[in-house]
């Protein structure tokens, strides 16, 4: 599902919706991908998922793990027998890196995919400092959600009389 976003000539290739479902997202930050040549066909075509991929940090370096790129019958046959969900690498600088170390020690603290896109010709990753949400959150959530839909829909019956 490809969405094309108004500002910079953002393109945007999936989201994770169920990430703002599950979760409280605090920051969030844009993180540069190191991505072969499949994977770039892969994008293109909008054939990824990122749903069940997370985020870990090793030694200083961030990386995407779980998520699926769909592999491409033009590709060479070596890289079929390869698993599709291989580790790809984070770009953020050491500040961010430090940040988000230091709160993921904290208890609770989760790094999830948010959505990837195509900003101008590069590949991006947006990234969520997380906090989970229990059964009650989420059913609160809803019910401010109804809320607001049956408020606006009762200001435009008013407008309308």
């Amino acid at each position: 599902m490809i969405k094309k976003k108004s500002n910079l000539n953002v393109l945007e290739i999936q989201s994770n919706q169920k990430a703002y479902f599950n979760f409280f997202i605090e920051k969030k930050i844009e993180a540069g991908l190191i991505l072969k040549g499949w994977e770039v066909k892969s994008l293109r075509l909008g054939i990824v998922n990122i749903n069940t991929a997370y985020i870990t940090i090793k030694n200083s370096e961030v990386f995407l793990c779980g998520s699926y790129f769909e592999r491409l019958s033009t590709i060479s046959k070596n890289i079929l027998k390869k698993k599709n969900d291989r580790q790809c690498k984070l770009l953020l600088n050491k500040y961010e890196i430090n940040f988000l170390k230091s709160k993921i020690y904290q208890k609770g603290y989760t790094i999830i995919p948010l959505s990837i896109f195509l900003k101008k010709s590069w590949f991006k990753l947006k990234i969520g400092l997380a906090i989970g949400k229990k059964n009650q959150d989420k059913r609160m959530d809803d019910k401010k959600k109804q809320w607001i839909r049956d408020k606006n829909r009762l200001i435009k019956n008013k407008n309308l009389n």
